[in-house]
């Protein structure tokens, strides 16, 4: 087990087919033998009675040679395999990575089962084995064998075990990134436990978990072009739903003061290191408070989700780097860091063909350009790129937040933030526009805004607003990007912290 191995040539297609026909051939051999020998290629079960990591954890100091006197039958897949005629080995790993060692002696399981094992025992098969946990002479902790059999015959063969796998067969192929590389599960278990630190945060916040539909019949929540689909059954197009916010608020006017969901969202657009067309999201809403709550409740939420996954709020990245999430983040406006990273003042006042010029020397493009638009894409090209510490971003231009609350005391802007964190958008908060008239007035804007060619702007939808005509409460609002948050935490790309991403 710990001998030196020394790395081999990827195996071409023509090896791995020929493999293959050896493999099913052990299978035919197993299933023709399964009723005298008592095994088969696949068995239905097997009497696992321990698993490796519990084998570990009982017996963590044997020394050399020591024998315990306890027999377990524990199953695990083969990722090691040497045999030296009176005397085998295997390793068997486990799902979250452990190994044990499994020890097969002509002594113990006589000359037919050892030869079988030899014949029959592949690189990545699942194998059950029983028999007393010992310590080998070199001190490994190990499964003496009396008995075994097949769990489940692997048909083709692991990938080299001690050359890394391509980009390309990690993402398409993720279930061997997970069998032979410990980040890769990792991740997996980081972003489960960020999120079960998420659920614990709402919980002691006293918010409902609640879910809503994927198909809509219109598309709203967001500034974002949707898949587009067809039911057969009503005979309808639908939409995969951007963003659950509209069917959020809904059960928050039907008296569920404070809701959060945690959901697949679609949106038919680009795809680099930090977009995802398919991801996952967070949406929440706390009746009667405000985008300064929820600020708050965000950095709560996510420096807990740090601390749950690297018990600190200094995350390690990826690249060995250390990040800070910890402490109070700091909260600037979106026009007073422009004005001061541009070196020119720019308010709400700010006319359009002045920003237009700004853009224009800039060498920045606008598509279907409003005065929001220009101010928004000047601050990503003059601050964004500044932004080193998690920073809250406050008050955003009117035009571009349809669903947002007018700032209380600076006209032209309204009550939005975004957070940035490591330089990306992590996440985004609200106070959330409540009044059924003004929120009329801004579907009719971005309707116009539609059919000028915007592909991103909202439609008007008369059942959200009939909704909010039955009254809604203020209320706090705030969406982040579950991958996101692992990309925050971990410094992996997207597509490292989505299990199966969408591969062309």
């Amino acid at each position: 087990m710990t001998d030196t191995v020394t790395p081999e040539p990827e195996a071409t297609d023509e090896d791995i087919a020929e493999q293959k026909a050896v493999r099913l051939a052990k299978r035919a051999r197993l299933i023709r033998d399964a009723d005298s020998a008592g095994e088969g290629a696949y068995p239905v079960t097997l009497p696992v009675t321990h698993s490796i990591a519990e084998v570990r954890a009982t017996f963590p100091d044997l020394q050399a040679d020591d024998v315990t006197g306890v027999t377990v039958g524990v199953a695990g897949r083969v990722v090691f395999l040497r045999n030296s005629g009176k005397l085998g080995f295997v390793a068997l790993q486990a799902g979250d990575g452990q190994r044990l060692q499994a020890m097969f002696s002509l002594a113990e399981l006589g000359e037919e089962s050892l030869q079988r094992w030899k014949e029959l025992v592949d690189l990545g098969d699942h194998l059950f084995v029983s028999g007393e946990v010992i310590s080998s002479r070199r001190g490994e902790l190990s499964i003496l064998v009396k008995e075994w059999a097949i769990a489940s015959k692997a048909l083709l063969p692991l990938p080299n075990l001690y050359n890394e796998l391509s980009d390309e067969t990690r993402m398409r192929q993720r279930y061997l990134d997970l069998i032979v590389r410990e980040q890769a599960r990792v991740t997996v278990r980081a972003r489960s436990t960020a999120v079960a630190s998420l659920r614990a945060t709402f919980a002691g916040h006293g918010f409902l978990e609640v879910e809503t539909p994927m198909l809509q019949t219109i598309h709203g929540g967001a500034s974002a072009r949707p898949f587009v689909t067809h039911s057969n059954a009503f005979d309808t197009e639908l939409f995969l739903r951007i963003a659950p916010e509209l069917f959020l608020k809904r059960a928050v006017v039907g008296g569920l003061e404070r809701v959060f969901e945690i959901n697949r969202n679609f949106r038919n657009e680009g795809a680099d290191s930090t977009h995802s067309p398919e991801f996952a999201m967070l949406e929440a809403y706390q009746s009667y408070g405000d985008y300064s709550t929820i600020a708050d409740l965000t950095q709560e939420l996510i420096q807990n989700a740090a601390f749950a996954v690297t018990a600190s709020h200094v995350v390690t990245l990826a690249d060995g780097s250390a990040y800070d999430l910890g402490g109070e983040w700091a909260r600037i406006s979106m026009y007073g860091s422009l004005s001061a990273a541009a070196g020119v003042e720019i308010t709400p006042a700010t006319d359009l063909d002045h920003l237009a010029r700004m853009a224009e020397q800039e060498d920045l493009q606008v598509s279907h350009p409003t005065h929001g638009k220009y101010v928004e894409e000047l601050w990503e090209h003059f601050v964004k790129p500044g932004l080193t510490h998690p920073t809250f971003v406050m008050d955003f231009p009117v035009d571009t937040s349809p669903l947002v609350r007018d700032h209380r005391s600076i006209s032209g802007v309204v009550e939005k933030w975004d957070l940035y964190v490591r330089g990306f958008e992590l996440a985004t908060g609200y106070s959330e526009l409540v009044d059924p008239v003004i929120q009329r007035e801004r579907f009719v804007d971005q309707a116009k805004q539609g059919a000028r060619g915007d592909d991103e702007a909202m439609p008007l939808d008369e059942e959200f607003l009939r909704a909010m005509e039955h009254g809604m409460p203020p209320m706090g609002g705030m969406g982040m990007g579950i991958d996101r948050l692992l990309m925050a935490i971990t410094g992996l790309g997207i597509r490292e912290t989505i299990l199966f991403p969408l591969v062309k």
